[in-house]
Protein backbone atom coordinates (compact mmCIF):
# COMPACT_ATOMS: atom_id res chain seq x y z
CA UNK A 1 0.00 0.00 0.00
CA UNK A 2 1.15 3.49 -0.69
CA UNK A 3 1.85 6.25 1.77
CA UNK A 4 -0.77 8.93 2.39
CA UNK A 5 1.75 11.73 1.78
CA UNK A 6 4.97 12.22 -0.16
CA UNK A 7 8.30 13.81 0.65
CA UNK A 8 7.24 16.86 -1.38
CA UNK A 9 4.10 17.17 0.77
CA UNK A 10 6.20 17.16 3.94
CA UNK A 11 8.66 19.70 2.56
CA UNK A 12 5.87 21.98 1.34
CA UNK A 13 3.54 21.77 4.34
CA UNK A 14 6.17 21.80 7.08
CA UNK A 15 7.94 24.87 5.69
CA UNK A 16 11.26 23.56 6.97
CA UNK A 17 14.41 22.79 5.02
CA UNK A 18 15.62 19.27 5.74
CA UNK A 19 19.07 17.88 5.09
CA UNK A 20 19.63 15.00 2.69
CA UNK A 21 19.79 12.44 5.53
CA UNK A 22 16.62 13.85 7.11
CA UNK A 23 14.83 13.60 3.77
CA UNK A 24 15.84 9.94 3.52
CA UNK A 25 14.48 9.38 7.02
CA UNK A 26 11.21 11.11 6.05
CA UNK A 27 10.88 8.82 3.01
CA UNK A 28 11.34 5.83 5.31
CA UNK A 29 8.83 7.18 7.87
CA UNK A 30 5.97 7.97 5.46
CA UNK A 31 4.92 4.35 4.73
CA UNK A 32 5.35 3.41 8.40
CA UNK A 33 3.13 6.25 9.61
CA UNK A 34 0.55 5.47 6.93
CA UNK A 35 0.47 1.80 7.96
CA UNK A 36 0.20 2.79 11.62
CA UNK A 37 -2.85 4.92 10.78
CA UNK A 38 -4.35 2.04 8.78
CA UNK A 39 -3.82 -0.23 11.79
CA UNK A 40 -5.49 2.24 14.17
CA UNK A 41 -8.44 2.47 11.78
CA UNK A 42 -8.70 -1.32 11.50
CA UNK A 43 -8.97 -1.56 15.29
CA UNK A 44 -12.31 0.27 15.05
CA UNK A 45 -13.43 -1.58 11.88
CA UNK A 46 -12.71 1.27 9.46
CA UNK A 47 -10.64 1.34 6.28
CA UNK A 48 -8.96 4.67 5.57
CA UNK A 49 -8.27 3.78 1.93
CA UNK A 50 -11.97 3.07 1.30
CA UNK A 51 -12.96 6.21 3.20
CA UNK A 52 -10.70 8.25 0.87
CA UNK A 53 -12.17 6.71 -2.28
CA UNK A 54 -15.76 7.06 -0.98
CA UNK A 55 -15.32 10.81 -0.38
CA UNK A 56 -16.42 12.64 -3.53
CA UNK A 57 -15.05 16.02 -2.45
CA UNK A 58 -11.47 14.89 -1.82
CA UNK A 59 -11.47 16.69 1.51
CA UNK A 60 -10.89 13.50 3.50
CA UNK A 61 -7.77 12.72 1.43
CA UNK A 62 -6.43 16.18 2.30
CA UNK A 63 -7.13 15.63 6.00
CA UNK A 64 -5.36 12.26 5.91
CA UNK A 65 -2.38 13.87 4.15
CA UNK A 66 -2.30 16.71 6.70
CA UNK A 67 -2.40 14.29 9.67
CA UNK A 68 0.34 12.13 8.12
CA UNK A 69 2.57 15.18 7.59
CA UNK A 70 1.90 16.37 11.17
CA UNK A 71 2.92 13.00 12.60
CA UNK A 72 6.06 12.78 10.46
CA UNK A 73 7.08 16.32 11.47
CA UNK A 74 6.45 15.42 15.12
CA UNK A 75 8.73 12.39 14.79
CA UNK A 76 11.38 14.45 13.00
CA UNK A 77 11.45 16.93 15.90
CA UNK A 78 12.50 14.16 18.25
CA UNK A 79 16.14 14.08 19.17
CA UNK A 80 18.05 11.03 18.04
CA UNK A 81 20.80 11.60 20.62
CA UNK A 82 18.75 11.15 23.76
CA UNK A 83 15.30 11.61 25.20
CA UNK A 84 13.55 14.63 23.69
CA UNK A 85 12.86 17.24 26.33
CA UNK A 86 10.50 20.12 25.79
CA UNK A 87 11.28 21.70 29.14
CA UNK A 88 14.03 21.19 31.69
CA UNK A 89 14.83 22.78 35.02
CA UNK A 90 17.84 22.34 37.30
CA UNK A 91 19.05 23.80 40.56
CA UNK A 92 22.45 23.46 42.18
CA UNK A 93 22.52 23.21 45.96
CA UNK A 94 19.00 21.88 46.38
CA UNK A 95 19.85 18.85 44.22
CA UNK A 96 16.72 19.33 42.17
CA UNK A 97 16.03 18.45 38.55
CA UNK A 98 12.81 18.23 36.58
CA UNK A 99 12.02 17.77 32.93
CA UNK A 100 9.09 17.29 30.60
CA UNK A 101 9.40 14.91 27.69
CA UNK A 102 8.23 16.25 24.33
CA UNK A 103 6.62 12.96 23.34
CA UNK A 104 6.29 10.53 26.23
CA UNK A 105 7.24 7.08 25.04
CA UNK A 106 8.75 8.51 21.87
CA UNK A 107 8.79 6.76 18.54
CA UNK A 108 6.14 6.74 15.87
CA UNK A 109 3.43 5.20 18.04
CA UNK A 110 4.00 7.88 20.68
CA UNK A 111 3.74 10.58 18.02
CA UNK A 112 0.22 9.55 16.96
CA UNK A 113 -2.08 11.50 19.25
CA UNK A 114 -5.77 11.17 20.04
CA UNK A 115 -6.48 14.42 18.20
CA UNK A 116 -4.98 12.94 15.02
CA UNK A 117 -7.32 9.97 15.25
CA UNK A 118 -10.27 12.27 15.98
CA UNK A 119 -9.55 14.32 12.86
CA UNK A 120 -9.57 11.12 10.81
CA UNK A 121 -12.82 9.98 12.40
CA UNK A 122 -11.28 6.74 13.67
CA UNK A 123 -11.26 7.33 17.39
CA UNK A 124 -13.64 5.01 19.17
CA UNK A 125 -15.91 6.82 21.56
CA UNK A 126 -16.99 5.04 24.69
CA UNK A 127 -20.71 5.38 25.13
CA UNK A 128 -22.60 4.36 28.21
CA UNK A 129 -25.91 5.46 29.62
CA UNK A 130 -28.22 4.82 32.49
CA UNK A 131 -31.90 4.90 31.74
CA UNK A 132 -33.73 6.96 34.31
CA UNK A 133 -37.17 5.73 33.25
CA UNK A 134 -38.39 2.31 34.40
CA UNK A 135 -34.95 0.81 34.96
CA UNK A 136 -35.31 -1.04 38.24
CA UNK A 137 -32.56 -3.07 39.86
CA UNK A 138 -33.39 -6.78 40.33
CA UNK A 139 -35.80 -7.41 43.21
CA UNK A 140 -37.23 -3.86 43.27
CA UNK A 141 -40.88 -3.12 42.60
CA UNK A 142 -41.44 -1.49 39.21
CA UNK A 143 -42.20 2.21 39.27
CA UNK A 144 -45.53 3.39 37.92
CA UNK A 145 -45.43 4.44 34.25
CA UNK A 146 -44.01 7.92 33.78
CA UNK A 147 -42.39 7.93 37.22
CA UNK A 148 -38.57 7.88 37.08
CA UNK A 149 -36.57 5.32 38.98
CA UNK A 150 -33.27 6.69 40.19
CA UNK A 151 -30.44 4.23 39.93
CA UNK A 152 -27.24 4.92 41.80
CA UNK A 153 -24.23 3.71 39.87
CA UNK A 154 -21.01 3.49 41.79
Amino acid sequence: MSAFATLDDVLLLSGKAYTESEQERIEDLLPLVSDALRYEAAKVDKDIDNMITDDDTGAYASVVKMVTVDIVCRVMRQSLDGEPMSQESQSALGYSWSGTFAIPGGGISGAIMKNDLKRLGIRRQKMTYVSMMRNEPPGQEPAPPGKPTYLIVG
